[in-house]
């Protein structure tokens, strides 16, 4: 039978699946790259798409976090974070810094030119605000302790339960509901909100 096919894996198998192709990675074993990123760029990109809304922009920042991995695969320390932990952070960082860079501003009135009807009157002005306070979340997330950003991250960008994130970052549930309430009050206060 091949009920194997339709059995996932935990998620302490999966983890333990990606460490063995980090650990491939790092001595510079390709097919091993290849692995995981057909494991993990779903989910990356979905971080990415939801952090940059555009598909675009998600897809560059995704290929430029895998290149960042593959350079720093020697860097990941197992007892630190879990492999997709480490991945996320890249491209939560690699969108943070993508959405502060002026050249992609400058790219995206570019690609915009022709999209627009007459009947979008006030679409740029909607554009325009949902830019600005992008900026504006990605500068109040990038002023929280690494704990609260990293928990903050996996539960509403990942989508993860706090038991999830407690699983995930090995933190007892109460501390990990605790930086997810701190971040959440701190980006309240720094983002006027």
């Amino acid at each position: 039978m091949h009920d194997n096919f339709l059995v996932k894996p935990t998620p302490e198998k999966a983890q333990e699946v990606q460490r063995e192709l980090m650990s491939a990675m790092a001595v510079g074993d390709r097919q091993a790259f290849e692995q995981l990123y057909r494991l993990t760029s779903p989910r990356l990109f979905a971080v990415a798409l939801r952090m940059l809304r555009r598909h675009a922009w998600a897809e560059e920042v995704l290929h430029d976090s895998y290149i960042t991995a593959w350079n720093r695969a020697g860097s990941y320390n197992p007892a630190l974070s879990s492999p997709m932990t480490w991945l996320t952070h890249i491209v939560r960082n690699r969108a943070i810094d993508w959405m502060r860079g002026s050249d992609n501003q400058l790219e995206e009135l570019d690609d915009n030119v022709g999209e627009n009807d007459a009947s979008d009157h006030d679409e740029p002005l909607q554009r325009l605000q949902q830019d600005s306070e992008a900026k504006i979340l990605a500068d109040c997330l990038a002023h929280l302790p690494a704990e609260q950003r990293q928990s903050l991250t996996l539960a509403y960008y990942q989508g993860l339960s706090h038991g999830e994130v407690s699983s995930h970052l090995q933190q007892p549930l109460g501390t990990i509901k605790s930086w997810i309430r701190r971040a959440l009050d701190h980006l309240k206060s720094c983002a006027g909100l």
